[in-house]
């Protein structure tokens, strides 16, 4: 069955909507949207040419109080601020509807950036994180299917630190969210 947002589009709130709102870690996105820099021309071109389209809207899942909220949706809107994609956000609290149609591995992780058409119809997803960050989760997870043992905690936060560590410190990270969302658009 193909996934639709219909029914959502026009519901969210803008980019600059959701930054004027957040009551947790802002500071931190902002800092991390300024150090934001096109590392390939052809990149910025790519996401410049999609202006020539009036076909495509994105909508965001996203909370502000989410880590890979922080460090990858500033990237998302910087790419995205000059496509001409309209772009809205949903934050997770207030759209659990539309949260259950896309979970990741069976759980709730934020964010997830929705690529749909003009009517709704879902052509692509990204998120919540990179693909060689997530890694380090999905084979977590694989490990470690119940929640309930003893050392899953423990486990979860050598994972966290696993997955800060291929974040890096840098902005390294961040072309690759651009390249990901480029051949996510590309795809569709």
């Amino acid at each position: 069955m193909s996934k639709s947002v219909a029914d959502k589009l026009g519901k969210g709130i803008s980019p600059q909507q959701f930054i004027d709102g957040m009551t947790k870690n802002k500071e931190s996105f902002i800092d991390w949207s300024e150090k934001f820099v096109w590392t390939d021309e052809s990149d910025k071109a790519f996401f410049e040419s999609l202006n020539n389209r009036d076909d495509l809207r994105c909508l965001i899942l996203m909370a502000d109080w989410c880590g890979d909220v922080v460090r990858n949706i500033p990237v998302v809107f910087r790419a995205l601020e000059n496509s001409g994609i309209e772009t809205e956000v949903l934050i997770m609290e207030e759209h659990l509807d539309t949260m259950e149609q896309f979970l990741t591995m069976g759980g709730r992780a934020v964010p997830i950036v929705i690529i749909a058409d003009t009517g709704g119809a879902v052509l692509g997803q990204w998120g919540p994180r990179p693909k060689h960050v997530q890694e380090a989760m999905i084979a977590f997870k694989q490990e470690n299917p119940d929640r309930d043992a003893a050392d899953y905690q423990e486990k979860l936060a050598v994972t966290r630190q696993e997955m800060g560590r291929r974040y890096g410190e840098g902005i390294g990270y961040q072309s690759v969210i651009v390249k990901e969302l480029r051949t996510l658009l590309e795809s569709v």
